[in-house]
């Protein structure tokens, strides 16, 4: 009998010992991500450069690649190079990913605007990808898709936040 109870005392042991290790703690959150790539990003700016100079025309139809807005922009070079789908607007899409500082942008970021430079709202108005060595890519206004300069000017001073999506 006192082997018996020994065997199963062994048993239960080595039964909780691998639950243990095999299990999560309770409140642990194991979330994957998928990690930010050189060659998605890349890949996201390669596709962006396809429409240079695309016109620009608000409420544009997710639809068309004949005229974007800023949003639709981004959604569609998203998930045409890397099959990210993104929501239709800019606010939506602020909501995505991972928060990265303006200090810490990487190429294929999404680098969100407000309306100025005066504003106080932090109200979302824009979205733009940030292309690498101080660029955006993104589509406003006359030129349409277009490359921008970031630092120093005055997008820079209408940042509200980035998100990390790829």
């Amino acid at each position: 009998m006192k082997l018996r109870k020994t065997l199963i005392g062994i048993v239960m042991g080595l039964t909780l010992g691998v639950t243990a290790i095999a299990l999560p703690m309770p409140g642990e959150q194991h979330v994957a991500h998928a990690a930010w790539s050189q060659a998605k990003a890349d890949k996201v700016i390669a596709t962006g450069k396809k429409y240079l100079g695309t016109p620009y025309k608000f409420g544009a139809s997710k639809n068309t690649t004949a005229v974007f807005d800023c949003s639709s922009f981004t959604q569609r070079v998203f998930r045409v190079a890397v099959g990210k789908n993104l929501p239709r607007t800019s606010r939506d899409q602020a909501k995505k990913g991972t928060v990265v500082s303006k200090a810490n942008l990487k190429k294929g970021d999404l680098v969100f605007f407000k309306a100025s430079t005066t504003t106080t709202s932090k109200r979302i108005t824009h979205v733009a990808i940030y292309a690498g060595n101080n660029k955006l890519l993104h589509t406003y206004g006359k030129p349409g898709v277009t490359f921008t300069g970031f630092k120093g000017t005055s997008w820079e001073k209408r940042f509200v936040s980035a998100r990390r999506v790829l």
